[in-house]
């Protein structure tokens, strides 16, 4: 809530101010930090202000950001009345038409509302015109909410409607089929495609690769990801990643890491699923040293990973016991100006304490503090625990004195470290 009301403040402060004019980004972030929240009160305040002062700053996000709050936290009810509210009070003389009516469905589609969203879409659309993206934003609901029957019957309800599918249609049906692992189904849906005259995108190769690594086919993943050069499709980093984690799944690393160097011959650019997927396998099936191997050309890359490949690979390295591989990844993530996630954190200072390397963990604990993150309740208890069976009641003490700084100001946390707890020792 302090970090809302202060990102609030700075934004009205730039409304004051001509020298800093204030834009569109600037008040789409005021106003998500204060919906975040749930402080839907000051948000309407602030849009009430804006639309006064400086309409061109509110836009379609802007209404998105109001209504996938709403959809989120509060009922059906108050959502309709919200979007409603935005058209008579905040979109005022401007055009609310289609695009905010799907902008509406999305809202209630992200939150697999999916059965409200139909509902609003049969009460309004003779009111909004539906176009490609409404059918399509339905049709994507229904199929992040895993109801595939669901799916087919509205499509096919669209189709009788007139509505004519396009090759965004055909991938979220076949997306859906692919992770129901109906492998059969899809491919008919491609063949479908080409007898609408609706080429396959790369997206829809892709997918289909994918789909064959769900039902462990990496021949079928092959001979589809082949057929993109055929069809005149370059495969592009998502299309290696499908193919890779395919021969990943069926424990086949050589032809994985094959992949990975085709991808430099070819000056395909890795990214982080690609070594999320590679570590994956050479995990279960390489060992240490393959992994280790792998990290230092990552790291002479000088690619940045993501925080799920750096809390898996400091996982790894903890339960491996290699504690100078992870303490180099620590390095690595901060020399790059990126405090590593909570987790990694915590799993860090828990193996090196455990190893007796309290002063390792005490200096990337405080890193993370002087970088203005709290760490969790977890890894201060564990840092707490490990300082005082060292009696190093001072550095425990300036680590409080940090931490009660930053939670002065409002910075938040994964689970928020308590600073004054009373002190507990915890076993290894």
């Amino acid at each position: 809530m302090i970090s809302a009301l202060k990102a609030l403040e700075l934004f009205r402060f730039s409304l004051r101010h001509p020298a800093l004019p204030p834009t569109p980004r600037a008040f789409d972030a005021a106003l998500h930090a204060l919906a975040r929240t749930r402080d839907f009160d000051r948000a309407w305040d602030l849009l009430d202000e804006v639309r006064a002062t400086h309409p061109a700053l509110i836009s379609r996000r802007s209404l998105a950001i109001v209504l996938s709050r709403y959809a989120k936290f509060r009922s059906f009810d108050d959502t309709m009345a919200a979007f409603d509210r935005m058209e008579a009070q905040v979109f005022v003389g401007r055009e609310f038409g289609v695009d905010e009516f799907n902008v509406l469905l999305r809202a209630f589609c992200a939150q697999r509302r999916v059965l409200e969203a139909r509902a609003v879409f049969r009460r309004l659309y003779a009111r909004f015109p539906p176009n490609a993206r409404t059918m399509n934003t339905l049709l994507l609901g229904f199929k992040e909410a895993g109801n595939v029957m669901a799916l087919d019957l509205f499509y096919h309800e669209m189709v009788l409607r007139g509505f004519t599918p396009d090759a965004v249609t055909f991938n979220i049906r076949i997306d859906a089929y692919c992770k129901k692992g109906r492998m059969h189904d899809a491919l008919q849906l491609l063949e479908e495609m080409e007898k609408r005259n609706c080429p396959p995108t790369l997206e829809t190769m892709t997918t289909l690769v994918h789909g064959a690594s769900i039902a462990r086919n990496p021949f079928l993943a092959r001979r589809l990801f082949d057929e993109m050069s055929a069809r005149n499709l370059g495969p592009d980093t998502g299309a290696y990643n499908a193919l890779m984690t395919s021969f990943v799944r069926a424990r086949d690393l050589t032809s994985a890491i094959g992949l990975m160097k085709e991808m430099e011959v070819k000056g395909i650019e890795h990214d982080d699923r690609t070594y999320y997927t590679l570590f994956w396998g050479l995990k279960k099936d390489g060992g240490v040293d393959s992994v280790c191997k792998l990290y230092r050309r990552m790291v002479g890359k000088d690619f940045v990973p993501k925080a799920r490949t750096v809390v898996s690979l400091m996982k790894f390295f903890c339960e491996s016991r290699r504690m100078d591989m992870g303490l180099d990844l620590w390095g690595y993530m901060v020399s790059k100006g990126c405090c590593p996630h909570g987790h990694a954190l915590d799993l860090l200072v828990t193996a090196l304490c455990c190893r007796g390397k309290v002063e390792d963990a005490y200096e990337c604990f405080k890193q993370v503090v002087e970088r203005g993150r709290c760490p969790t309740e977890r890894g201060f208890r564990v840092m707490e625990g490990f300082l005082v069976r060292g009696g190093e009641a001072k550095k425990l003490e300036e680590l409080k004195v940090m931490m009660l700084q930053l939670q002065s100001v409002g910075v938040a946390s994964v689970g928020r470290a308590p600073c004054c707890t009373s002190l507990t020792v915890l076993p290894c």
